[in-house]
């Protein structure tokens, strides 16, 4: 903050900038000034928790705190000078201040956690948890949990809970013990996070559970909502007429994330079209040149929320291909197991070129400027598709669909159908503007590479 503060005063009062009028900046004046504003700051930023070790290493939650801190500051100087006529201040360096002080403590706050994440990876920072529970809502939360990196848990192991018919998780979990050896657990192991798989847990024990370690110093006790299939969006505890309710958010990005999310989005999609015109053209001319048939193909497919649309795609199968699949059993079933085919023989030359360069999914930009769809997200998929998901297609349809994303840098076409869905499931779990910034910088050399295209 002090760095920031002085390098504003240096601009407006020392640089002779023509667009400032000339001042002396005494040092007397703005050197306190800048301390009790420093000082303001930071009871603003103590205040709104940027302090609490829940809320540190936030990410984009972290920075819209620091903003509104910020902000703040900036509108009780500008009462106290109001009301204050006798009060001169330089607003330039009041606003440059403002500006360069965010930047500078947004900053510090990336490198800081970027540290982190680097020392949790090694095993530091991380607190011991236990998980109570061993059904498919445990499975789900430790997978989500086990990512210590975010997480900051090292994830112990597994409590039974005693006394009930436990549905079957996806893999085999081993438990530590049972409800019984909960104290001695916690104990022996130093556990500071203590996760409950409501959906595994009896209601008399979730009650128990809560008595006996609610308020136990040293140790959080959390509760998951019981909803695992829709743990990918928020849920909010809202009262009304005095009585606690647990409302699920329908979309998983929300205030500052979407703002970022869909300048990211409009941003690149009006870029591509602006700059690229002439490339689009030229493709679209060697679509209908090589084979006949319309230019563009429309793929109906789930949208957010489950709306269905029409994905623009350049042709790239022979208008007849279902005549071409039909005396072909071994193929037909094969795409209906993975949804694509390794060998296909529909598609055209210029089609297999597109597929294997991306470039038959570059008119899906202006599925992004309609905004049916995001520049990085999950696969798109059919409405045949979406059953395949089970549990997950709740989770699947709380983000839009992306051109690329974490399958497409992944491996694509060369990944079992399954990893494809849990990727999506990853990205849509743990997503961050950076993750889609680095899922970008790494889309090229993967296109490129043409690394599982085909």
């Amino acid at each position: 903050m002090a760095l920031g503060l002085w390098v504003a005063w240096g601009i407006r009062f020392q640089l002779g900038i023509t667009v400032f009028q000339p001042s002396s900046g005494e040092p007397g004046l703005y050197l306190p000034l800048g301390a009790g504003l420093c000082g303001l700051w930071l009871l603003l930023f103590a205040l709104s928790g940027l302090y609490d070790p829940e809320k540190l290493l936030g990410g984009t939650r972290e920075y819209a705190l620091i903003f509104q801190g910020m902000s703040t500051g900036l509108i009780v100087v500008a009462f106290v000078t109001f009301l204050l006529p006798e009060f001169v201040l330089a607003r330039a360096w009041l606003l440059l201040g403002w500006a360069l002080v965010g930047f500078l403590v947004g900053t510090g706050r990336f490198i800081a956690r970027r540290a982190v994440y680097a020392l949790r990876a090694q095993g530091w920072f991380l607190a011991p948890a236990l998980i109570v529970g061993t059904g498919a809502e445990a499975a789900a939360l430790e997978q989500q949990l086990g990512e210590s990196r975010h997480s900051g848990l090292n994830v112990l192991g597994f409590v039974s809970a005693a006394n009930v018919a436990e549905d079957d998780g996806p893999r085999d979990l081993f438990a530590l013990g049972g409800l019984q050896q909960l104290d001695d657990l916690i104990a022996r192991h130093d556990v500071e996070e203590l996760v409950v798989a409501s959906g595994s847990v009896r209601r008399p024990d979730l009650v128990e559970i809560y008595r006996r370690f609610g308020n136990r110093p040293g140790l959080h006790l959390r509760f998951s909502g019981g909803l695992f299939e829709i743990i990918t969006t928020g849920l909010e505890l809202r009262q009304i007429a005095f009585t606690p309710l647990l409302s699920v958010v329908p979309v998983r990005l929300t205030g500052l994330d979407h703002v970022l999310k869909w300048l990211l989005d409009k941003g690149i999609a009006l870029a591509v079209v602006a700059l690229g015109w002439p490339l689009l053209l030229a493709l679209a001319l060697w679509v209908r040149l090589d084979s006949p048939g319309p230019v563009g193909h429309r793929r109906r497919v789930l949208g957010l929320g489950g709306k269905p649309f029409d994905a623009f795609k350049f042709r790239s199968m022979r208008v007849d291909g279902d005549a071409i699949l039909a005396g072909q059993p071994e193929l037909r079933a094969e795409l209906a197991r993975e949804q694509k085919l390794k060998e296909d023989p529909r598609v055209t030359r210029a089609g297999r070129f597109l597929r294997r360069s991306s470039l038959d999914e570059l008119p899906q930009v202006f599925n992004v400027l309609r905004g049916e769809m995001s520049i990085v997200g999950p696969r798109m998929i059919s409405p045949e598709e979406h059953e395949r998901y089970g549990q997950w297609d709740l989770n699947l349809l709380t983000v839009k669909p992306g051109i690329t994303g974490l399958w497409q840098v992944s491996g694509r076409s060369d990944l079992s159908y399954d990893e494809r869905v849990r990727l999506d499931m990853n990205y849509i779990r743990n997503w961050t503007i950076w993750h889609d910034l680095q899922i970008l910088l790494q889309t090229l050399p993967a296109v490129l590479l043409r690394r599982g295209a085909y």
